[in-house]
């Protein structure tokens, strides 16, 4: 454990103790509630928690743990990952089926790092020492285009790019049934779900969270939607076209019929991140990267048109 003990600056007087620590000490404001609550920030000598207010000039004393040993992800190949494009801050790549971005508790099944690992890419060492270089995340059922950073200026021009929707992220879903209106957009904020563990919901008091869809093709028993997002919330595409009833096909879990997806050959749900627009680090020239639909998506709409 380490102390650091200073003034508190003028830019952060007034802010609660978790944002304005998170800015100052370059943590996140979960890692800075946690120091909090354990009693290892100290204001004027006396424990603060973490909605209390700073003010400038009083001491600040603040107990950190000794930094973590970074985690080298196992290196390994990853069937099915394809690297679209790669320079020296950036690589994008078509993530598979089966294949999360990192590693995290109680998964065993393949990364993206991982397999970057096997690829000799080295990521940037910027981020949680468990995903390092990872500025946004696909489900592990979710395929498509996914972008990390290798250098870490990138990784600081990438974080904000997200955070302020200046990337665009294009994503196509198989939605059970006919969305009326055929066109719209679902503004419904999402938390955890309140009784399922694993699960979001459109929660009141969730986090602000807007989806914009566009039917690209209708079939009798689902549609092909394109999905346009300015939020990126975890599970968001699955959890808004499941409040409107309308589900991803083969989404089990959020409430899509088993019968469709086994007709249909599907093991998980419909859904592709199919573009990526964004600005490249270096010059800020605007790049876009288009990933194709995998076999069993492919499969899934070639049963459909032939039924239709």
């Amino acid at each position: 454990m380490s102390q650091r003990t200073l003034p508190v600056p003028d830019g952060l007087d007034g802010m609660r103790v978790d944002a304005g620590l998170s800015r100052l000490l370059g943590m996140s404001r979960t890692a800075v509630a946690g120091l909090a609550e354990s009693g290892n920030v100290l204001l004027d000598g006396r424990p603060v928690a973490k909605s209390d207010r700073l003010v400038a000039g009083r001491e600040l004393a603040v107990t950190l743990p000794e930094p973590a040993q970074p985690i080298t992800p196992p290196a390994g190949a990853v069937e099915g990952l394809t690297v679209l494009y790669e320079d020296p801050d950036i690589v994008v790549v078509d993530k598979p089926v089966g294949v999360a971005a990192h590693p995290s508790p109680g998964w065993t099944g393949p990364t993206v790092l991982s397999g970057l690992a096997a690829l000799g890419v080295q990521l940037s060492s910027s981020g949680p020492p468990e995903r390092q270089g990872i500025v946004h995340r696909l489900d592990v059922g979710t395929t498509g285009v996914m972008v990390l950073a290798k250098s870490d200026r990138a990784y600081t021009a990438l974080k904000r790019a997200f955070k302020e929707r200046t990337v665009a992220k294009r994503y196509h879903a198989l939605a059970q049934g006919h969305l009326d209106p055929s066109r719209g957009t679902v503004d419904a904020p999402i938390d955890r779900h309140p009784r399922h563990d694993g699960r979001w919901a459109v929660v009141a008091g969730g986090k602000p969270s807007v989806t914009h869809y566009d039917t690209l093709e209708a079939f009798p028993a689902a549609s092909l939607l394109e999905v346009d997002l300015e939020t990126g919330r975890t599970h968001q595409i699955r959890v808004h076209l499941a409040a409107l009833r309308h589900p991803c096909v083969g989404d089990l879990t959020y409430g899509a019929d088993p019968a469709l997806a086994g007709r249909l050959g599907l093991r998980r749900q419909w859904l592709h991140a199919r573009q990526l627009g964004l600005p490249r680090p270096a010059n800020g020239v605007w790049v876009e990267f288009v990933s194709p639909y995998p076999d069993d998506l492919q499969h899934a709409l070639d049963v459909l048109r032939a039924q239709a």
